[in-house]
């Protein structure tokens, strides 16, 4: 397991620990004001980031969530100097709610016509 992969699996633990899932208002605010490195991005940094995230799912003992992965995701890629947001959005009828990150307006690590699919709702 890499180190990316490691403060992924982290993230996800600090997600539940918070009690970001039950708290939506407060998790949002995390993400918003969680600040975008100043660094050059190397590489393709968005890939390996959604390569850990993917990795630590499959470690982490309980069935992750979307708006758990998004904004761990999220996080972690603002880390690296990427400008992503988390992305919340809702179908109707019937209703459900689905959680997203995106780069540049586009969705990553994630069906291309998730916003063809949910009406966005709220951008952290």
């Amino acid at each position: 397991m890499n180190f990316l992969t490691m403060k992924a699996l982290l993230a996800l633990l600090i997600f539940d620990v918070r009690g970001f899932g039950s708290n939506f208002p407060k998790m949002c605010s995390v993400v918003s004001h969680w600040p975008i490195a100043q660094r050059q991005i190397k590489g393709d940094v968005v890939q390996q980031v959604c390569d850990a995230v993917n990795g630590a799912c499959v470690w982490y003992p309980k069935r992750v969530l979307c708006l758990q992965r998004s904004t761990v995701l999220t996080c972690l890629l603002r880390t690296q100097g990427v400008t992503a947001a988390m992305v919340v959005g809702a179908q109707n009828p019937p209703f459900k709610a689905h959680a997203w990150t995106e780069v540049d307006g586009m969705p990553i690590n994630e069906r291309r016509d998730v916003r063809t699919i949910y009406q966005v709702l709220d951008r952290c």
